[in-house]
């Protein structure tokens, strides 16, 4: 495959999130949404003919062995995530899963053994890491100009109508605010400090089991800290801030989508506005296109070990807290 082919995309379940994705696959001149599926019919033709699809399906297996299609975007609940990557690999369709990858750290490495096995494209849709503002302030700590990183504090918390059959409170849709909101601030932490040493964290439950709000300390050698937060039924300031030895950055509210950067350092403040015209899920979609092109199976950005050390993240955090999904 050339950079230059144009990339024909199946979109795997029509949320709220596939919808945006769409949007912005529509920017990308070298992609073409071809085709889309959801088990509902009437979901899927409407989603169709929303974004000019000229295929649905009302099966994901149909859309799997569509022989015209060369990478899916899977954005089903959290428990399909694997169960749907492993349909498509053995498919042999390349795949872009949302985040979380899996449920568990067993089903991840289950999912990167299959892609490798087969020589197939395989990466999470972690769309925060390919976005131009976040690259920047990994980037500007990775310079050391404003010394060593000395502390992080990030939180996503977002007050949800309690509904116990919605995707955010059902547990046996993988509900919570761990796995929905929490993995951002901990993916900035992974991202910006590694992978810690201990682990201290602490969540309260409502009445469908989910955790609704979760508490997080990382730590770190030398005394580093990362105190992050996540809540699905308080609303946060979401932004995640970073203290140096000789500044501070903050990356300005809603930390994980397109946002600004605020630099302060010997008392002087700057904030750094960063233009997108789209939701900001074609920068992982472009990169996705270019792995193919370049017949990769893993990404050379969100790596398998990127998502292998995610997910113990995840998987240490539940654990601490006494969450366990069936």
């Amino acid at each position: 495959m050339t950079s230059k082919r144009i990339v024909k995309w199946g979109i795997l379940g029509c949320g709220k999130i596939a919808h945006k994705f769409a949007e912005d696959l529509l920017t990308i001149p070298s992609a073409k949404l071809f085709a889309v599926a959801s088990r509902n019919v009437n979901k899927a033709r409407d989603f169709a003919a929303k974004y000019n699809i000229p295929v649905s399906y009302d099966s994901y297996e149909a859309l799997c062995k569509d022989l015209e299609i060369d990478i899916i975007y899977i954005a089903t609940p959290h428990p399909l995530h694997h169960q749907n990557t492993m349909m498509c690999l053995r498919n042999n369709k390349a795949v872009l899963c949302e985040k979380p990858f899996a449920m568990n750290s067993n089903q991840v490495e289950e999912m990167i053994s299959l892609a490798k096995k087969k020589n197939i494209f395989l990466m999470e849709a972690l769309w925060t890491y390919f976005l131009p503002h976040y690259q920047y302030v990994l980037d500007k700590i990775k310079s050391k100009e404003l010394g060593e990183v000395k502390s992080l504090k990030a939180d996503f918390g977002f007050a949800s109508a309690f509904n116990p059959d919605s995707r955010i409170f059902n547990k046996d849709l993988g509900g919570g605010s761990l796995l929905d909101v929490g993995i951002y601030p901990l993916f900035a932490a992974l991202t910006i400090l590694g992978y810690p040493e201990e682990i201290i964290a602490k969540a309260t439950f409502g009445k469908t089991g989910v955790d609704e709000t979760c508490t997080m300390q990382l730590l770190y050698k030398n005394k580093v800290t990362a105190s992050l937060f996540s809540a699905i039924t308080l609303k946060t300031d979401t932004k995640a801030i970073i203290e140096l030895e000789n500044g501070t950055i903050t990356i300005n509210s809603r930390f994980h989508e397109p946002s600004s950067i605020t630099i302060e350092k010997n008392g002087k403040s700057d904030t750094i506005t960063f233009k997108i015209n789209t939701n900001g899920y074609n920068f992982e979609a472009i990169h996705a296109q270019e792995m193919l092109s370049k017949n990769r199976i893993e990404s050379t950005l969100m790596t398998f070990e990127k998502s292998r050390l995610l997910i113990q993240l995840l998987d240490a955090v539940r654990k601490e807290i006494g969450l366990q999904y069936s």
